[in-house]
């Protein structure tokens, strides 16, 4: 198990070790970056780390012109309308753009007895912030160019396919034992258009990061009509946010013999009294069935407001559960 967020605003160390500094600018520092990472652990005994970056560092190490603004999230301004502002997103060179990132990959491996999960976003939720210069509510720009534009679609999708795939072979190359694609957004889309306008791409980007030997997992907000689709485009495992049951979207994405799957417990699920919490996590335990293959993990992120002693006593819960359902 391990936790989505897991090194971040709801530690009280982090929070005093980033101090006013840019959530962009923190990550630009490797030996920040790798003391961010490892702080959960020494909380917790999580089974996994995951590297502390955020999905918008390498377009901001292209040139994109992108902030991350406090209770709001990446901003891009301007954000892409015309085929040349798609023109204008150059290949990610990662030796050269992103070095922090592989450094702190190389400052973390000796200091960890557990995985260390590298990630980045997919092409769509990348594309989406691109295009609507922002977080969206109902991504209306992105479906309008998807829908009206599909030349210029193609061309912006295939350069984040370009740039997406490198950021991930390049973190496997420095020592990153597992990769996580992000593609929070994509269950906007209805299925048919999702086949049509985002599979091929993120089926690119894993087909190329399979190479790597590397195992993925596949994760996205809202896509309980996706996951079939999703575990075909790629992923040893899938990702099951809180909104859909957890054996029901085991078996859409292909049961136990095809696929692991990671979930789903609901964040907000932490923010109650501890009876309540153990109830949800029992519950997500059940779904599981004590089945191989189960990653458990939030539906979606750890809530700043989150304490951490509750975060503690569910990796006591599960790790304890975990051993009586196997004995």
């Amino acid at each position: 198990m391990w936790f989505m967020r897991q090194a971040g605003r709801y530690l009280p160390e982090y929070r005093e070790l980033r101090g006013d500094r840019d959530i962009l600018e923190t990550c630009k520092d490797a030996e920040l970056v790798a003391e961010i990472t490892l702080q959960p652990l020494g909380r917790m005994p999580l089974d996994a780390a995951i590297l502390f970056s955020d999905i918008m560092v390498p377009l901001a190490a292209i040139g994109v012109p992108v902030r991350i603004e406090p209770g709001r999230g990446p901003v891009v301004t301007p954000p892409i309308r015309t085929m040349a502002d798609i023109e204008r997103l150059r290949p990610l060179e990662p030796e050269t753009d992103v070095p922090e990132v592989l450094e702190a990959i190389a400052l973390l491996r000796p200091e960890l007895d557990v995985p260390l999960i590298g990630f980045a976003g997919a092409p769509f939720t990348l594309a989406s912030y691109l295009i609507e210069g922002g977080p969206s509510k109902n991504h209306a720009r992105t479906k309008a160019l998807l829908f009206g534009e599909p030349e210029m679609w193609d061309a912006l999708m295939c350069r984040l396919t370009d740039i997406v795939s490198a950021h991930l072979l390049a973190q496997a190359t420095a020592g990153a034992q597992v990769l996580q694609v992000f593609d929070s957004w994509v269950g906007a889309l209805h299925p048919d258009v999702y086949r049509r306008a985002v599979e091929p791409y993120v089926r690119a980007v894993f087909d190329r990061v399979r190479a790597s030997g590397v195992p993925t997992i596949h994760f996205g907000v809202g896509t309980g009509e996706l996951l079939p689709f999703m575990a075909a485009a790629g992923g040893d495992g899938i990702g099951i946010d809180f909104k859909t049951p957890l054996d029901a979207g085991w078996s859409r994405a292909g049961g136990p013999a095809e696929c692991a799957v990671q979930g789903n417990l609901d964040p907000s699920a932490l923010l109650s009294p501890w009876e309540t919490t153990e109830r949800e996590v029992r519950a997500v335990l059940t779904a599981a069935g004590g089945r191989d293959g189960h990653i458990f993990n939030l539906g979606h992120g750890v809530l700043p407001s989150t304490d951490v002693a509750q975060l503690q006593r569910v990796v006591d819960l599960v790790h304890t559960d975990t051993e009586r359902i196997s004995a």
